[in-house]
């Protein structure tokens, strides 16, 4: 599937002030959209996604982040909806970020790029939208951080939303959290070929603070049940980082299983993703909070929403617990909205929403045919299906 992407001369005004133009917002569709422009759903992805969200990945030729999920008669099924996914502003695969050569000045954005929030990243979806001519989106879907963004779409445009699916997710970013985003963003400074931030101009990234970053954000998305079932304490002899390996001078070698795996996934994080990308959009997580956006009531960030909500957190997961959704469930009922909640029993952490897991798929399966009823879509082959 080509790359698709559109520019906007015009740009973006961001809430900090600042004008970004012109702005580039690469997307990735799927499915038709109908005559009437009203099966559009748009997908979310989370901090570290793409619009890659059901095709191959142009630089790790990996499946897509969600290719089990979307798809001709799969949960998010294409032969009954149109999907959009877009690349977030400021991030590192076509759309505008801190990778995009600033206007007027031949060099990329770099350390320039100005700080964003949900609110200026679900704004530049809304171009996107708009430029296919869709009023009102019969769905919008996100998990982790794209969860944030799927709850300003809902508080941004509620009337543009008809149904919203907040999974793993938060109506704020939690101070344990930006915590964490914190080290991750210290390892990335620490790292000596980060140049106070002018690496591009030195022709190097820094690798060995990003893979830091991505190992600390990957023990997060894990739970230690799914750590111990798949790796416990089992030690691989004579692992050692290559020469070429960005962790090469960490001391001491991969000793057991996990560190190994931890180094490999933090290694391949550097070919697919910028530094400066992972501080500005983990910033944007971290300024989140849709509470103190409304002198403190998160109620009333819903107050007068008609979208559909469904809710889905798992068990396992520590980085947006349950107990998160519980409280963005009593605020969306606070508000006289119209709400149901589903916790998935895994074991598999965070990352569950990404993984094979039959109660959620039926959940999504489910949650999407009944709100496409009462939106008065045709029915699709899977409609009655469980």
């Amino acid at each position: 599937m080509e790359a698709q992407s559109i520019t906007f001369p015009e740009g973006i005004t961001l809430q900090c002030g600042e004008t970004i133009a012109p702005l580039e917002v690469a997307y990735q569709t799927y499915g038709t959209l109908s005559p009437r422009r009203d099966n559009a759903i748009v997908i979310c992805h989370a901090f570290t996604g793409d619009q890659y969200v059901a095709s191959p990945h142009p630089v790790t030729g990996k499946p897509g982040w969600w290719s089990r999920m979307v798809g001709p008669g799969l949960p998010v099924d294409t032969d009954r909806f149109f999907v959009i996914c877009a690349n977030v502003l400021g991030g590192c695969m076509g759309t505008t970020g801190p990778t995009t050569v600033r206007a007027g000045t031949g060099q990329p954005w770099g350390k320039e790029f100005p700080p964003i929030t949900m609110h200026d990243i679900v704004a530049a979806q809304v171009k996107l939208v708009d430029h296919f001519g869709i009023d009102r989106l019969f769905a919008v879907i996100g998990g982790s951080m794209g969860g944030m963004q799927t709850l300003t779409w809902a508080t941004d445009c509620p009337d543009r939303v008809f149904a919203a699916m907040p999974i793993a997710t938060s109506p704020f970013q939690s101070a344990q959290n930006i915590a964490f985003n914190e080290v991750s963003r210290q390892a990335i400074y620490a790292d000596p070929d980060w140049h106070g931030g002018d690496y591009q101009a030195h022709g190097v990234i820094p690798a060995r603070g990003l893979a830091v970053a991505r190992m600390v954000g990957h023990i997060t998305y894990l739970s230690e049940e799914a750590l111990t079932r798949k790796f416990g304490r089992e030690i691989r002899p004579g692992t050692m980082p290559g020469p070429n390996d960005p962790l090469a001078a960490l001391p001491f070698g991969g000793m057991f299983q996990v560190e190994s795996y931890l180094r490999y996934q933090g290694s391949n994080f550097t070919r697919r993703f910028d530094a400066h990308s992972y501080l500005s959009i983990s910033r944007a997580m971290d300024f989140f909070d849709l509470g103190s956006e409304h002198e403190g009531s998160l109620s009333a960030a819903f107050r007068g929403v008609k979208t559909r909500f469904c809710v889905v957190s798992f068990s396992s997961d520590w980085l947006f617990p349950t107990s998160r959704s519980r409280t963005l469930v009593r605020a969306i009922n606070q508000a006289g909205g119209h709400v149901s909640f589903v916790e998935i029993d895994s074991d598999r952490g965070h990352d569950a929403f990404l993984l094979e897991e039959p109660d959620f798929d039926r959940t999504v399966r489910g949650f999407l045919n009944g709100a496409a009823r009462h939106a008065g879509l045709p029915e699709g082959r899977q409609a009655n299906a469980v």
